[in-house]
């Protein structure tokens, strides 16, 4: 018989609170924490922000080689959907700051990667398919106007085209329809789902249900993310370090808004 107490203990699930009205004042107020978060633990934000800007800049050398670096228009606008799961380290320095907790590497990346063994994983192979799925219908679209012809001109020129831009009206729409669906089902999941017992499932409920009580200030509050991300993404993604530190903790301190 198998020594049933070696295993760990099962915790009961958490119980979600009503999602909160929020404000537009709240999303300042979030940013300025966020901002001042950063300011007290910035070695864990550049850090963590560093596994994200090498990725980009992997992925951007990758296409640069292949000669198709028009290809990362597509990639970038779906880039920032893995910010969420980037940010989950970020997620737990402000918990800790909150609670004045003991703030150290040893400390943190325990905790991230106890996140293995919980609902973390699942929720980022949700995100990982919607950015894989972005890129297939990225593709799907270029085949629709351009076919099978080779490039011959410059991508600007491509773009520019009659085809280019309705090709861009097209991909930004649908591209558009996605990033909110995929906004809405995980604005607070991560972090519900790093602060409190509850699987991935309930969590993106639960993130719908937050958007769907303030779809006004959600709105504004994905458009200043999208906004940030794509203004550090330009100058070689080193804009990030800044950007992605801030989004990461005011985003655990509007979910501490939405559920109190």
């Amino acid at each position: 018989m198998s020594d049933q107490s070696s295993q760990p203990a099962q915790l009961p699930p958490s119980v979600i609170p009503d999602p909160q009205r929020l404000s537009y004042a709240d999303l300042a107020e979030v940013l300025r924490a966020g901002l001042r978060d950063f300011r007290r633990a910035p070695v864990f934000g550049i850090a963590f922000a560093l596994v994200y800007v090498l990725g980009g800049l992997v992925l951007y050398a990758v296409f640069l080689a292949s000669g198709q670096s028009w290809w990362f228009i597509p990639v970038a606008v779906g880039f920032p959907l893995l910010a969420p799961f980037a940010a989950t380290g970020l997620y737990e320095v402000s918990r800790r700051l909150e609670q004045d907790a003991p703030l150290n590497w040893r400390a943190v990346a325990g905790c991230v990667l106890a996140q293995k063994d919980r609902q973390v994983p699942s929720m980022a192979m949700v995100i990982m398919l919607a950015f894989m799925f972005w890129v297939f219908v990225a593709h799907t679209i270029f085949a629709l106007f351009f076919g099978m012809r080779p490039i011959t001109t410059s991508t600007a020129d491509m773009l520019l085209s009659g085809p280019g831009l309705m090709m861009l009206a097209v991909g930004g729409t649908i591209g558009g329809v996605m990033a909110a669906t995929l906004f809405a089902l995980t604005v607070v999941s991560l972090p519900l789902l790093l602060d409190r017992e509850v699987d991935f499932i309930t969590a993106m409920i639960t993130s719908f249900q937050v958007v769907t009580t303030n779809p006004a200030v959600m709105a504004v509050w994905a458009m200043l993310i999208a906004a940030l991300l794509f203004a550090g993404m330009v100058p070689l993604f080193l804009g990030l370090f800044i950007v992605l530190p801030v989004l990461g903790h005011a985003s655990w301190h509007l979910y501490r808004k939405a559920l109190p």
